[in-house]
């Protein structure tokens, strides 16, 4: 198992920055990916950013430029910066990584950004 920590979050206004952290423990040997999704009120929980061993990574259109996902030496902690916030950016963001075939899930942290 994998007992993943999100925080960071809070409110801010437009235009404005964040830095999320998501901390991972448990058995993290051999973890091959870690990532952001989000979900808005009402909405699916959609793919933010995700960083691959090996290097590449995955952003959604509507944040490329703005978002940074970055990751640690020891693949257990992943951080998303997150510059020039827009309203449409609130929403629960949720830690993922994928060990293996398994994937799990942090239980969220809020991101709210005011107009």
């Amino acid at each position: 198992q994998v007992q993943l920590v999100e925080s960071g979050g809070g409110l801010v206004q437009a235009g404005g920055s964040l830095r999320l952290s998501c901390a991972a423990s448990g058995t993290i040997f051999g973890i091959n990916a870690m990532g952001w999704y989000r979900q808005a009120p009402g909405m699916q929980r959609e793919l933010v950013a995700r960083i691959i061993r090996g290097g590449s990574t995955n952003y959604a259109d509507s944040v490329k430029g703005r978002f940074t996902i970055s990751r640690n030496n020891a693949w257990n902690t992943v951080y998303l910066q997150m510059n020039s916030l827009k309203p449409e950016d609130t929403g629960l963001y949720f830690c993922n990584v994928n060990r293996g075939s398994s994937t799990f899930w942090g239980q969220g942290t809020q991101v709210t950004v005011s107009s």
